[in-house]
C-alpha cells in the first residue's frame, strides 16, 4: 500500500508523535510518498527508509496512491484537497494544529489510524465543494474549495457593494466588508465567526453569509446547491479580494464571477469513533454548560 503525505511546516516539539507515524506506516508495511518540500525539512531530523519517495506536483499522485494524509491543521487538509483535485483519493487529516474541525483525528490516534488504514474499518465521508467561474483564469487548475468562496474589501478601502444573484434572479445588495458563501462544510469555519448557522455535511445547500454589514437587517441565507449565485462589484477601490478557502488573488472590480456546487466531491477518512455531533461538542464545548 501507498500512502502520500503533506504537510507545510514542522513543530520541532512534535517531532516524537510524527516519528512514531512514520515508525507505525514502516511497521505496517505502507509506503510513505511525501511532498518533496516537506521531506526537504524533514530528512535530517526524522529516521526515514533510505529510498523514500517523493511527490511534487498533482499529477504525480497516480492510481498507486490509496490514501493521502493531512499532518497538520485545518488549513494544512484545505492545501491537501487543492493537491487531490478530483482524483478521489480519500484524505486523513491528523490534527498537529489547533482547533481541527476538518483534521479531526488527534496525534496521540497515530497507531489507531494506520491501523484503520490497514485494516480498512475507518469511514469515508463524501464532501461537496464549491467551484468558482469567472471571465478570467482565477485560481490557477483548483478553482474550488471545500469550506468557502469569499468576496472581501482589499485591506484599507471603504466598504464594499456586493450585488447578488440567485439563478440569475435579483437576490440582494449587500453592503459590507465582505460575502461568504460556504460549504456544509465551511459553515463550522468563517462563515460560522460572521454569525451563520452550522450546517450539517449532507445538507446540499449554501450559505450566504455577509461580513459585516452596514444593514442591520442583513442576515445570513441558506439556499439549495443546485443554485448559481452571480456577483457584481461596485466600491471606491478598483479591486476586490476573491478567496476560495486559504488562498485568494486580488482582482479587478471590472471582473464577473458566480459560483456552483463543483461536479466532483473529496472524500474526508474519519475514524468509527468520530462523528459530526461528537465534533460538535468537542469543538464548540456544547453540553459543557454547569446546569446540564
Amino acid at each position: 500500500m501507498k500512502v502520500a503525505i503533506y504537510s507545510r511546516i514542522i513543530d520541532y516539539e512534535q517531532r516524537n508523535e510524527i516519528q512514531h507515524l512514520f515508525d507505525e506506516l514502516i511497521r505496517q508495511h505502507i509506503e510513505p510518498v511525501i511532498h518533496l518540500p516537506f521531506l526537504e525539512k524533514i530528512q535530517s531530523i526524522f529516521l526515514l527508509p533510505s529510498n523514500i519517495s517523493s511527490f511534487t506536483e498533482p499529477e504525480e499522485l497516480d492510481e498507486t496512491i490509496e490514501f493521502i494524509i493531512s499532518l497538520g491543521g485545518d488549513g494544512t487538509l484545505l492545501d491537501t484537497v487543492a493537491l487531490v483535485r478530483d482524483k478521489n483519493i480519500p484524505v486523513m487529516g491528523i490534527n498537529f494544529g489547533r482547533l481541527g474541525f476538518l483534521a479531526s483525528i488527534g496525534k496521540e490516534e497515530v497507531a489507531l489510524a494506520v491501523s484503520a488504514l490497514v485494516n480498512r474499518t475507518f469511514v469515508i465521508d463524501k464532501r461537496s465543494l464549491i467551484h468558482l467561474d469567472a471571465n478570467k483564469p482565477l485560481f490557477g487548475k483548483a478553482p474550488y474549495g471545500l469550506n468557502e468562496f469569499a468576496i472581501h474589501k482589499t485591506d484599507t478601502s471603504p466598504m464594499i457593494k456586493i450585488h447578488t444573484y440567485l439563478n440569475g434572479e435579483f437576490l440582494n445588495t449587500y453592503w459590507a466588508d465582505g460575502l461568504i458563501v460556504s460549504t456544509p462544510t465551511g459553515s463550522t469555519g468563517y462563515s460560522l465567526s460572521c454569525g451563520g448557522p452550522v450546517v450539517f455535511a449532507d445538507s446540499a445547500s449554501f450559505v450566504i453569509t455577509p461580513v459585516a454589514p452596514h444593514n442591520l437587517n442583513v442576515r445570513p441565507i441558506v439556499v439549495p446547491d443546485s443554485s448559481i449565485i452571480s456577483f457584481e462589484i461596485e466600491g471606491r477601490a478598483d479591486n476586490f479580494i476573491c478567496a476560495l478557502d486559504s488562498r485568494k488573488e486580488i482582482v479587478d472590480k471590472t471582473v464577473q464571477v458566480a459560483v456552483r456546487r463543483e461536479e466532483f466531491t473529496i472524500s474526508l477518512v474519519r475514524l468509527n469513533e468520530s462523528n459530526f455531533l461528537k465534533t460538535l461538542r468537542n469543538k464548540l464545548s456544547w453540553g459543557l454548560d454547569t446546569r446540564n
